[in-house]
């Protein structure tokens, strides 16, 4: 602690998925909220709700999660392409609120970045094809209903979370290169448990 872990995003199944891993906190954009069941789930696990289109609040919305990384020492999670992707490629991490980590540096002069990497990897026990991992991830502005039945209805998914190294964050920081870092730590992690192989652990370089 501070401990904020930056991952991709596939899936409204994400959420359930890490969170069966490690007690944790969200943060999510503003109209979750408003989504049924998903949106009172969301409140009870404490989520803090941003709006990513106003960007003159990007400042006030780090602090609020930083509040909540020091203070309150809550492990929260950035799915920092800021939307879902298609399982397989990553879209580009933004940078805005990875600076919430640097705020919330504690009293021994540092705070923690984790990359942690979601791979949909098996479908009805048998490796994932393309296809397969387009119906595993919900993208974009599909209707949430019908592919929340797919999902309860189909053959089980298998879910591979891989923990990259963590960045320890140190003042001066440079946002940008860590989000990079996490970006490609979790790219790896990503093509690896596709491949069925975890060969390394991911050690980031920064460069100021």
């Amino acid at each position: 602690r501070p401990l904020l872990i930056v991952s991709n995003h596939v899936s409204w199944s994400d959420i359930s998925v890490l969170s069966s891993v490690i007690p944790l906190s969200f943060v999510a954009k503003s109209e979750v909220q408003d989504w049924p069941v998903f949106g009172t789930l969301a409140k009870l696990q404490r989520t803090v709700f941003i709006n990513r289109d106003i960007r003159h609040q990007t400042g006030l919305q780090a602090k609020a999660i930083a509040a909540r990384l020091g203070h309150e020492k809550d492990v929260m999670v950035l799915f920092a392409e800021g939307t879902t992707g298609d399982g397989t490629r990553l879209l580009p991490f933004k940078s805005a609120l990875t600076g919430a980590a640097a705020l919330a540096i504690g009293d021994d002069g540092v705070a923690h970045v984790q990359p942690v990497a979601i791979a949909y990897t098996r479908y009805g026990g048998l490796p994932v094809g393309f296809k397969r991992r387009l119906q595993a991830a919900w993208i974009g502005d599909l209707d949430l209903l019908p592919h929340l039945k797919h999902i309860l209805t189909g053959q089980p998914i298998d879910v591979e979370v891989s923990f990259g190294t963590p960045i320890i964050i140190q003042p001066p920081v440079n946002r940008k290169a860590v989000t990079e870092a996490c970006e490609t730590s979790i790219g790896v992690m990503v093509r690896e448990a596709f491949s069925g192989r975890i060969e390394t652990i991911h050690q980031p370089t920064l460069s100021q």
